[in-house]
């Protein structure tokens, strides 16, 4: 277990979390871009960069990056329920990437920057798969092929190396090909 400190949040990254706490997984392409998206949103606990959804046990990025391991690049989100619900982080998923890429994002290309939503519990796989349904035919009227995102309960998170960990917190330059893609989810619009 790393013993790191969120930079920005304050919080412990990888520990044992207040209790009403819940977490869910995203991977939207690169790491970095994407975690730094979750730790703006209110209500985040804590945000780390990870693997998930390979076959290997305990990958490293090199391994990941030469598609060996058959793992996603991915941001676990810790995130208080009272203060943000999931509906608001899948709205930060779905508006920030182009889930209908495939194996890429962008100029990003492999297995790795595929789009996921892993999720910890029944009713978080529920309002994924809503708002995955809910999100395609504003997709479609932007003349964009069909979501190609991968839904499913989480499978085990390797925390990746420290040196990605809140990345573009030390290196607020570096790169990041994350951002509004112009398309509205309309998840939790009453």
């Amino acid at each position: 277990m790393s013993a790191l400190k969120h930079p920005v949040l304050q919080t412990p990254i990888d520990a044992d979390w207040p209790e009403g706490l819940q977490v869910a997984y995203f991977g939207m392409g690169c790491f970095w871009g994407a975690e730094r998206l979750f730790w703006q949103t209110e209500g985040v606990y804590a945000t780390a960069v990870g693997y998930q959804g390979g076959h290997v046990e305990r990958p490293d990025y090199d391994a990941v990056c030469r598609e060996s391991t058959g793992h996603a690049e991915v941001v676990r989100v810790v995130y208080d329920p009272a203060r943000v619900d999931y509906e608001a982080l899948l709205k930060v998923f779905w508006e920030n990437h182009d889930p209908t890429q495939g194996m890429r994002q962008g100029n990003d290309v492999g297995s790795q920057y595929r789009s996921v939503i892993f999720t910890t519990t029944k009713p978080q796989l529920e309002a994924a798969q809503r708002s995955a349904a809910a999100f395609a035919p504003v997709v479609a009227a932007h003349g964009r092929g069909a979501i190609t995102t991968h839904i499913g309960q989480a499978p085990q998170f390797w925390l990746a190396e420290d040196y990605h960990q809140q990345y573009l917190y030390w290196n607020p330059l570096g790169y990041c090909n994350h951002g509004p893609n112009g398309m509205s989810c309309p998840i939790g619009i009453k």
